[in-house]
């Protein structure tokens, strides 16, 4: 007896069915890997000795004063971005990130500038990370007892904002409403002194000669600004070469004081240990916070970190997230970091402030 075959279960069908619903599913895949998503993805990135070698040349090359050998590691630590300018993060990115455990992801507006280019956010890093060697030379020196001159000068001007056409990239500031500008933090105690839309006298050095011009003051952040970017140049005098390579960002400040204070001084700061930290080093000594903290704490202990110096301003990051067999001291100052590299030379971090 031969059984009717019921409509709706033709083998023919069957196989037509499963292979368009197979087709379906690779053509949504396939389209997913090219639909880029307002996101960008935070992973643990490499961290690098500034005592050791980048691409077989010494990170760290001082001329103009007797150096003396050291070891052990003072290393930097990074975070590797993807998307933003100039790339694409997919739903598998996002997807993988939030399994890893490690990595973050946030809406690319918290992480770039708004409509910002690759070339400007490659610029800027690059400016960051001069900026924050010379800082940086400038805190050794003066720890050392080095005096270190220094001159205010105009960064950037915002375009549109409440000075522009009033001052030029590379304006030195001599006066800031009658007040000596001999630090950023002058400068802006003076603006400060004023109400948004008021006006107020700058003496600038341009082209080799003085002259005052009336900067228009505007309310950003509940704070009176006047529109400009301001950064510290400073007149060293050793010669320091950080061979970074195509790494941006401030974010080392604090890991380049202290290996340029090592090799600097006699003895060895880490006494053979091995160190990371990361942090913002401010022309007044002050450690600020930083971006990807917890990126940064993992990528330490995969290079073999012991222990780990943190931004005192991110310790609320680092609770609760430190890897295993790494140990976070807790720094806001320049000397903090002094102290806390000593007593991990030591073997004795007892009493020292943790991030705990």
């Amino acid at each position: 007896m031969i059984q009717p075959e019921r409509p709706g279960m033709r083998p023919g069908r069957v196989s037509a069915a499963l292979l368009f619903g197979s087709f379906l599913v690779i053509a949504v895949a396939a389209a997913l890997t090219f639909v880029g998503l307002p996101y960008v993805v935070m992973s643990p990135g490499p961290a690098t000795n500034i005592l050791g070698e980048n691409d077989g040349k010494p990170l760290l090359t001082v001329d103009g004063a007797q150096t003396y050998p050291t070891s052990g590691s003072l290393d930097f630590t990074t975070v590797s971005v993807t998307g933003g300018p100039g790339a694409k993060v997919t739903v598998y990115d996002v997807l993988g990130a939030r399994l890893s455990g490690s990595d973050e992801v946030r809406p690319v507006e918290q992480v770039f500038p708004p409509e910002a280019s690759q070339e400007q956010v490659e610029q800027e890093g690059a400016a960051e990370m001069a900026n924050s060697q010379s800082v940086a030379t400038a805190t050794a020196l003066r720890a050392l007892g080095r005096d270190v001159k220094q001159t205010v000068t105009i960064g950037e001007v915002l375009e549109d904002g409440p000075s522009t056409g009033v001052f030029e990239v590379g304006d030195v500031l001599v006066s800031v409403d009658g007040d000596p500008a001999t630090s950023s933090d002058a400068v802006r105690a003076a603006v400060q002194r004023h109400q948004p839309g008021e006006t107020l006298p700058v003496v600038i050095e341009r082209g080799g000669s003085e002259r005052t011009v009336t900067a228009r003051t505007a309310e950003a952040g509940g704070r009176t600004v006047i529109g400009v970017g301001l950064q510290m140049d400073y007149d060293l005098p050793v010669d320091v070469t950080l061979n970074t390579g195509r790494v941006g960002g401030p974010s080392a400040g604090l890991m380049f004081s202290l290996a340029i204070y090592d090799v600097l001084t006699p003895g060895e700061l880490t006494g053979g240990k091995n160190i990371a930290g990361t942090g913002t080093m401010q022309d007044d000594g002050s450690v600020g916070p930083i971006g990807g903290i917890r990126q940064k704490l993992v990528g330490a202990q995969r290079a073999g970190a012991s222990y780990f110096l943190a931004p005192a301003d991110n310790c609320d990051e680092v609770v609760g997230h430190v890897p295993d067999g790494l140990e976070v001291l807790k720094v806001a100052t320049f000397d903090d970091g002094l102290a806390a590299a000593n007593g991990i030379a030591k073997g004795s971090v007892e009493g020292l402030p943790t991030c705990g």
